[in-house]
């Protein structure tokens, strides 16, 4: 498992706070989602340069449990809903998640027709050589902790600026008279 893991683990947490509340909002009236921009067709050698690239960056960590964790997810919403049913769910779950094992690759089939659209086949072909060369490897082992620094750096910073602020609001509520 390389580097990139630890980007696509922060990505996968962001698909499953996404996803989390699906089942509940099926139980909400329906809302037009935002269209998604249709994708261009891509070649098929730009499709092959874009799963290449998404195997050197392991993007495939970040999908990996996406079809037993809207199961479980989904199972656990509808037992909250059904308590008198959870044995039941339990073993339906079961069977849904074998039924439906596989299907998380669909994101990666999806992953590359969107890196297919947002770069040219030169330039996919390009970054894959970029990714085998030695700085290119050094990106794809370093950048994930690089980032993981400058996301906890970020955090750090926020919560002393935070601080900051609560001090001004305090400060500008008592120039009003009202101590808080």
């Amino acid at each position: 498992m390389n580097g990139f893991s630890g980007i696509l683990a922060a990505a996968s947490l962001a698909l499953g706070v996404a996803l989390a509340g699906t089942p509940a909002m099926a139980q909400q009236p329906k809302q037009a989602a935002p269209a998604a921009q249709p994708l261009k067709p891509a070649s098929p050698a730009a499709l092959a340069a874009a799963k290449e690239i998404l195997a050197m960056k392991n993007a495939s960590a970040m999908y990996a449990n996406a079809v037993p964790n809207i199961v479980e997810q989904t199972k656990n919403a509808l037992t909250q809903q059904n308590l008198n049913y959870q044995k039941d769910l339990n073993e339906v779950a079961i069977v849904v998640a074998k039924n439906l094992a596989g299907r998380e690759k669909e994101i990666g089939e999806g992953m590359a027709q969107v890196y297919a659209n947002e770069f040219s086949e030169q330039e996919l072909k390009d970054l894959v050589t970029f990714y085998k060369s030695p700085l290119g490897q050094k990106l794809l082992v370093t950048e994930p902790r690089a980032i993981q620094f400058s996301m906890s750096y970020m955090n750090q910073w926020a919560l002393s600026f935070a601080s900051t602020v609560d001090t001004e609001f305090r400060a500008e509520m008592k120039k009003r008279g009202k101590n808080i």
